[in-house]
C-alpha cells in the first residue's frame, strides 16, 4: 500500500452538528501499510484516487485531471446523507496513488492489484481519475476476480480501444481489457459519438465481442431501454461501471479533456444508473477525466460527486 498516500484530513468536512451530519464524518483514512490490513476494517465502500493525467497527455489531450480526486472528494464529503437513507455509510478512503516517479505501466499494475483485492473481497469501490487509462486498471482488477461472471459497461463518447503499439495512454484501456479478457466478459460501450471514433476501432471491438451503442441509438431509443436490452439474462452477473465524464454534454460537464455539446444528460443517466444498481450487483464504479482547470463553476466535479453519492446510497438501500 506504500504507493498510496493518505488524503489531507481537512477534506473530511464536518459541521460539528449532530442534526446536520456530512459524509466527511463517515470516512476513515487508511494509513500506509500492507493492503491486506484493510480486511480487518469495518467499511461499506472504499474510495481510491488516481491523480494522474500522464495518459491523457500521451494521447494528445489537455491535462488537468490530476487535480480531480481532491476536488471531487471535497464536494462529496460536504454532502449530507440521502434523505431516504436509514443509516450512515462507512467509507474507507485508501488515499491517492501518487508515485509518479514510477513508469506509468507500474502505476497501472499497482492500481490493478488494489482493485483486484477489493473485488475478491466483495467490497464496493469508487475510483477517481485521473486519466481514463486507469479504466484498464479497474476493469482488469474487477475481471481478475470475476471473469466469466462479469459485465463491464463503459459510458463514453470514445471507444478507447486504440492499439498499444505506441504505449499505454488514455485511449487504450479497453483495447487492453478486450485483448486480455475477450470471451470472459460481457462488455458494452455506451454513448459512442460519431465524430469521436474510427470505424476500424468499432469493428475491432465488435470482433472481440463488444456491444456498441451510439449516442444516436440512445437518443432514438432511450438510455434505459438500451441498457435493459443489453442486460437481459445477466441478472446474476457482477457489474463494473466505467464513466468517462466526457460522455455527458458539455453543458453539464464542461470540465474534461474533450467535451462536446452532444452527450448524455444527468437526469437520464441517473435514472438508468439507479436502475443498474437496483437490479444488479454493481461492484464498483470509476469516474475519469474530470478536469477542474477546464471546468465552469466546478459543475463537472460536482456532477462526479453526485454520481458517487447516488451510488453509495442506492447500494446501501439494497443492503
Amino acid at each position: 500500500m506504500s504507493w498510496f498516500h493518505s488524503i489531507d484530513k481537512h477534506l473530511l468536512f464536518t459541521k460539528n452538528d449532530k442534526e446536520d451530519p456530512r459524509l466527511g464524518e463517515c470516512v476513515q483514512l487508511f494509513p500506509k501499510g500492507p493492503l491486506q490490513e484493510i480486511s480487518s476494517l469495518d467499511y461499506d465502500f472504499a474510495i481510491l484516487g488516481y491523480p494522474d493525467d500522464e495518459g491523457i497527455a500521451l494521447n494528445g489531450g489537455r491535462p488537468g485531471a490530476q487535480v480531480a480526486p481532491t476536488l471531487v472528494r471535497s464536494y462529496l464529503y460536504k454532502m449530507t446523507p440521502h434523505l431516504s437513507s436509514s443509516r450512515l455509510p462507512k467509507i474507507l478512503d485508501l488515499g491517492d496513488l501518487v508515485d509518479k516517479e514510477k513508469p506509468l505501466a507500474e502505476r497501472h499494475e499497482k492500481a490493478r492489484q488494489t482493485t483486484r483485492f477489493l473485488a475478491e473481497n466483495n467490497k464496493p469501490w469508487i475510483s477517481l481519475g485521473g486519466g481514463h487509462d486507469y479504466g484498464y486498471c479497474d476493469g482488469a482488477g474487477f475481471l481478475d476476480a470475476h471473469k466469466d461472471n462479469a459485465v463491464l459497461i463503459n459510458f463514453d463518447a470514445h471507444m478507447d480501444v486504440r492499439p498499444t503499439d505506441k504505449g499505454f495512454n488514455s485511449g487504450t484501456p479497453f483495447h487492453r481489457v478486450l485483448s486480455e479478457f475477450s470471451g470472459h466478459v460481457d462488455f458494452a460501450e455506451v454513448g459512442i459519438q460519431n465524430q469521436c471514433n474510427s470505424q476500424a476501432h468499432i469493428r475491432w471491438a465488435q470482433d472481440k465481442g463488444a456491444a456498441v451503442f451510439t449516442l444516436d441509438q440512445i437518443n432514438q431509443q432511450g438510455l434505459q431501454p438500451v441498457l435493459q436490452s443489453f442486460m437481459k439474462g445477466k441478472e446474476k452477473k457482477k457489474v463494473f461501471l466505467s464513466i468517462d465524464i466526457d460522455a455527458f454534454t458539455s453543458n453539464e460537464a464542461p470540465g474534461c479533456s474533450q467535451s462536446w455539446t452532444t452527450g448524455l444528460f444527468t437526469k437520464d443517466f441517473l435514472e438508468s444508473f439507479l436502475y443498474l444498481i437496483r437490479e444488479f450487483q454493481v461492484c464498483g464504479i470509476g469516474i475519469y477525466e474530470v478536469s477542474p482547470p477546464l471546468d465552469q463553476d466546478n459543475r463537472t466535479s460536482k456532477l462526479a460527486a453526485l454520481l458517487i453519492h447516488n451510488f453509495i446510497f442506492a447500494t446501501l438501500q439494497k443492503a
